[in-house]
């Protein structure tokens, strides 16, 4: 099955990199491009695209705004962020607004394509980064006498894992140290997620809720 993408970003250069990262998965097509927000939510509304890949900072309408609109339509596809800004607070705008994923700039062409595939069936990806931040508070309240049950359904192995992705390693890092491949390794960040259930937006808006980062009154 092809999965229609959108591409919006004010970079024309940027367009033209991730149009020929796309075209190199057979099951990516991009049936548009854009340069900012309020051309997006146009192009969506007359495209109805699959994924919409999205930029934060544009000109005439950024993309906290244009995703708030675009997940206002009836039937709205899933929308990925990409972008520069690396800080969490970025990542829970855009959640928010509607997003479903997060993906640096800087991040590894196989991790943009995977994202794609996993926002495409209906899943949040989680750029490594605020997968950690998760992963601790999550630990600290297992420390504080909370969690237990969740905590206790984890596997050794998985517990080693989540241990290590809070000590910030890499997944070849990981596998390193556990002296498993990388695959496995992916395979039990994907089964730790899952059990803690950490894929769903509403359980993101719930630790931003509690971290600050989303105000109860927005």
């Amino acid at each position: 099955m092809t999965i229609n993408i959108i591409v919006v970003d004010d970079h024309a250069v940027v367009r033209a990199g991730i149009r020929m990262l796309i075209e190199s998965d057979e099951e990516l097509r991009i049936i548009g491009e854009c340069e900012n927000g309020q051309l997006a939510v146009e192009m969506v509304e007359e495209l109805s695209p699959d994924v919409v890949l999205m930029d934060v900072t544009m000109p005439v309408m950024d993309g906290v705004e244009a995703t708030r609109m675009i997940k206002q339509f009836k039937n709205a596809p899933p929308i990925l962020t990409l972008t520069i800004h690396e800080g969490t607070d970025y990542f829970f705008q855009m959640l928010q607004a509607g997003a479903s994923g997060y993906v640096p700039k800087r991040a590894a062409p196989e991790d943009l394509l995977r994202a794609i595939h996993v926002v495409a069936e209906g899943n949040v990806f989680l750029e490594p980064q605020v997968a950690k931040e998760l992963v601790d508070d999550y630990l600290a309240r297992v420390q504080q006498g909370g969690e237990k049950e969740s905590y206790d359904g984890l596997t050794n192995r998985e517990r080693e894992v989540l241990t290590l992705i809070a000590e910030d390693e890499t997944n070849q890092g990981i596998a390193n140290q556990l002296e498993i491949s990388i695959k496995t390794v992916e395979r039990h960040r994907e089964n730790i997620m899952s059990k803690l259930n950490l894929h769903s937006r509403t359980a993101l808006v719930k630790y931003a809720i509690r971290k600050g980062l989303i105000s109860l009154n927005e």
